[in-house]
């Protein structure tokens, strides 16, 4: 709810180094430990698609890779930007900071906080040896384990803790760095192994822990520096193919000639025409013209202001596939959202104020409908994000030094998000509560239940017990094929969520939504609201919710609104 949770710590101590064995160790510098945080920034980019695919839930919010990747270039912009006369207590609190401002989700906040340990571990130091690394490592671990209220085995947590105990059990005994911190990786990728033993969901899917796999990257990289290594080069971010995944971003300010972007694919019938016949046509009637082709199939891609045409000319050619179905889309109305898009987030950018009322509200969310209806309860920033959106610590903290309020209330909506808003508890230059609001409907919850008469002891209760009284529902899209709770799910299919548990994959996405808000109305339920997204046309959603009222409607209230969020098809409020 608010500002600190009190958790049991690791069962790991610091070691105390005896007075005359200190001129034995080796020592690293603050050049060298720069070195090895930049390696690890760059070498977990590079592999943050590996980390992030070993999510083992079916939904699109595999970003574990992702976030640490961000979070630890927050710490490389800063140190590259450091002289080479650097102490290690510089190097390892340039670090710490810059990480705990740009950490983004649960995993990002955890690794912030394993650096802060080193930080403080490191506090006014030139140089350290092992023992102090090992330290390090324990002041980490311990501050991690204090962030989670309910700290499981099987995580980072788990593999940061062992690490910490190996360096612990033989820092007093081993001189060189290089080969003290080997053991130390040594046993954190044996600690990562194990992770599916200690949590099932794991050893079902069959991975290791992502998060844990991050730290993995992290240790080994800053291995290799201690080893004498050189910083990994960044890899080549990949060229685009321009062969067929032509772009349809049209500048701002280019007349678009051609308004529809027509994309399909078509099986090659044996007596196929040569494929240059379809291209010469399409040059006819459009630009952009991509036409490519294997022995058994044929992309098109193509800028039409005749996009009927150009499909019924790749009829000649053989039969579309389902898989991907043809497309058209308006660039015009994507030119047009994107500048209206631009002109928000232009008028959105946070600068600070000064405290004048009692009190405002920062909200993240993401979609139209939704970020209006959190402006008509008074929110006073929206932060755009959410699920595979994670904002960082600063984008919050810079939205809460925008609200004219001494006191900010802030609604994560995302059970990804809660952590990093934390963090900005002790930055802020005034008083704020994190509302651990999970989901949409439960922040729009707890703001209705504010009360600006009530004094802030009072409203912290009031919204937190109202997050409590709200049901929510999600209807998303399986991102990979995984067997999960019970449910043997193949990619694409429609996953419907009750308060976080899968209860429905089905094939058609009305049918998901029916069975979903049919299973969670109560026989006390009074008020339903469904906010479709923007994958959901307006057709699709009344008739969802005809559905709804013909089955529901005597019992409750049911309203429909147009949320316009990604990646849920649909959101739904049940209380």
């Amino acid at each position: 709810m608010s500002c600190k949770v009190q958790t049991p710590e690791p069962s790991v101590s610091t070691f105390s180094r005896p007075e005359f064995i200190v001129e034995e160790f080796e020592l690293i510098n603050g050049e060298i430990f720069k070195n090895a945080v930049i390696n690890a920034g760059i070498n977990i980019k590079n592999k943050r698609t590996q980390i992030d695919e070993l999510n083992v839930y079916p939904v699109p919010d595999g970003d574990t890779g992702t976030n640490m990747s961000l979070t630890l270039s927050a710490a490389v912009r800063e140190l590259e930007m450091q002289g080479g006369n650097i102490t290690v207590s510089q190097a390892a609190e340039t670090a710490a900071g810059a990480m705990l401002r740009g950490a983004r989700g649960n995993s990002g906040v955890i690794t912030s906080l394993l650096f802060r340990g080193y930080a403080k571990a490191f506090s006014g130091k030139e140089t350290a040896d092992n023992v102090e690394l090992a330290n390090a490592l324990t002041m980490g671990a311990q501050a991690a384990y204090k962030s989670v209220m309910n700290p499981a085995e099987g995580t980072i947590l788990t593999v940061a803790r062992v690490a910490a105990e190996k360096a612990q059990e033989i820092c007093g005994n081993v001189k060189d760095t290089a080969g003290f911190w080997e053991q130390v990786c040594i046993a954190a990728r044996e600690a990562l192994a194990k992770t599916p033993e200690q949590l099932p969901v794991l050893k079902k899917a069959g991975v290791v822990d992502a998060g844990g796999r991050g730290l993995v990257v992290i240790l080994d990289s800053m291995l290799a520096v201690f080893k004498g290594g050189k910083v990994t080069v960044p890899q080549e971010k990949k060229a685009v193919s321009r062969t067929f995944e032509a772009s349809n971003d049209i500048p701002d300010d280019e007349e678009i000639r051609y308004s529809y972007c027509t994309e399909y694919m078509v099986e090659k019938s044996p007596e196929s025409k040569d494929s240059f016949m379809l291209r010469a046509y399409l040059e006819t009637i459009g630009d952009c013209v991509v036409v490519v082709e294997d022995d058994e199939i044929i992309k098109v891609h193509v800028h039409t202001n005749d996009p009927g045409l150009a499909i019924q000319k790749g009829l000649e050619f053989g039969r579309f596939v389902n898989d991907p179905k043809p497309k058209i889309e308006n660039m015009r109305i994507q030119q047009e959202m994107r500048i209206k898009e631009k002109k928000i987030a232009k008028k959105q950018e946070f600068k600070p104020v000064k405290p004048e009322k009692e009190y405002g509200f920062v909200a993240v969310a993401a979609g139209s409908g939704i970020e209006e209806m959190f402006r008509d309860l008074g929110v006073d920033c929206i932060i755009k994000g959410g699920q595979t959106m994670n904002p960082s610590t600063d984008d919050i903290l810079k939205a809460i030094h925008s609200t004219p309020a001494k006191n900010v209330f802030v609604l994560p909506n995302n059970k990804n998000i809660i952590m990093a808003a934390e963090q900005t508890i002790k930055l802020a230059d005034r008083n704020v509560c994190v509302i651990p609001t999970r989901t949409i409907p439960q922040g729009l919850s707890a703001l209705m239940a504010f009360d600006e008469s009530e004094d802030f002891p009072d409203n912290r209760m009031s919204m937190t017990k109202a997050i409590e009284r709200v049901s929510t529902g999600q209807v998303t899209y399986a991102a990979r094929d995984s067997e999960y709770e019970g449910h043997s799910i193949k990619k694409g299919e429609v996953l419907a969520f009750d308060n976080g548990k899968l209860r429905y994959n089905e094939k058609e996405l009305n049918r998901a939504a029916y069975k979903l808000v049919k299973k969670m109305v109560k026989s006390d339920s009074t008020f339903v609201n469904v906010f479709y997204g923007s994958n959901v046309s307006t057709d699709q959603a009344e008739a969802l919710l005809k559905q709804l009222e013909a089955k529901l409607g005597d019992k409750v209230e049911i309203m429909l609104m147009n949320g316009g969020q990604p990646v849920y098809y649909y959101i739904v409020s049940v209380e």
